[in-house]
């Protein structure tokens, strides 16, 4: 983007010594650069009135979706956790025993 931007100002300051008007580039800076946003937004699909309400959606899925994976990750470390005592219990039960009672 630092490179996007040097090149700009390099040819802004072309055209000002040529002598093209500064407030003048700056308008058809700013009209490149919505024009650019626009053909992006179009090619993602997002150029129609409901892009706003779809881009809500998506964030609230993307959070649905971390929030799940957090949780699925928790559930098998504390799975994990029980079954490693259980086996160290199991163990320990042997060791001292309490096998014959069963």
């Amino acid at each position: 983007m630092g490179e996007d931007t040097g090149v700009l100002a390099q040819l802004m300051r072309q055209a000002e010594e040529a002598g093209t008007d500064l407030a003048t580039l700056r308008g058809i800076a700013e009209e490149a650069g919505e024009l650019g946003a626009r053909r992006a937004l179009a090619k993602l699909g997002l150029d129609d009135v409901a892009a706003p309400r779809d881009m809500a959606e998506l964030r609230e899925l993307l959070g649905a979706w971390r929030d799940a994976k957090s949780s699925v990750f928790k559930l098998l470390l504390g799975w994990a956790g029980r079954m490693g005592l259980t086996v160290v219990l199991a163990g320990l039960a042997v060791k001292l025993g309490f096998a014959e009672w069963l």
